[in-house]
C-alpha cells in the first residue's frame, strides 16, 4: 500500500437527508460548519444531503416531488415579474399614444 494517501481528518459526521430529515452516523473527512446533538448525547459536525437512500426513488420504489432549492417559487417570482413589466410596458406605451 502506498503511505501518506488517505486522508488523517476521518471523524464521526452526522449526515441528514433534507427531503426525509433521514439522519445516520457514519465516518468522513467532509468539511461542515454545521452540528447537531446525536442520539448518544455527542455533538458530531452534520452534513445536509439533497437526497440519500431514504428518499431515491429507486430504493423506495415511488416517486417523489423534492424541491430542495425551491426552484419552483422562484420560476414563479420571476414569472411574475416578467408579467408585470410587461404589463407596465404596455400601459406606457398606450399613454404616450
Amino acid at each position: 500500500m502506498k503511505s501518506d494517501i488517505h486522508p488523517e481528518n476521518y471523524r464521526p459526521v452526522v449526515f441528514k437527508d433534507s427531503a426525509s430529515g433521514f439522519t445516520f452516523l457514519s465516518r468522513s473527512c467532509a468539511r461542515t460548519t454545521q452540528t447537531v446533538k446525536w442520539e448518544d448525547g455527542n455533538e458530531y459536525p452534520m452534513v445536509m444531503l439533497g437526497i440519500s437512500s431514504a428518499s431515491h426513488p429507486f430504493y423506495t420504489g415511488q416517486q417523489m416531488f423534492v424541491d430542495t432549492a425551491g426552484r419552483v417559487d422562484k420560476f414563479e417570482q420571476r414569472r411574475a415579474k416578467t408579467k408585470e413589466a410587461q404589463e407596465k410596458a404596455t400601459a406606457f406605451k398606450k399613454r404616450k399614444r
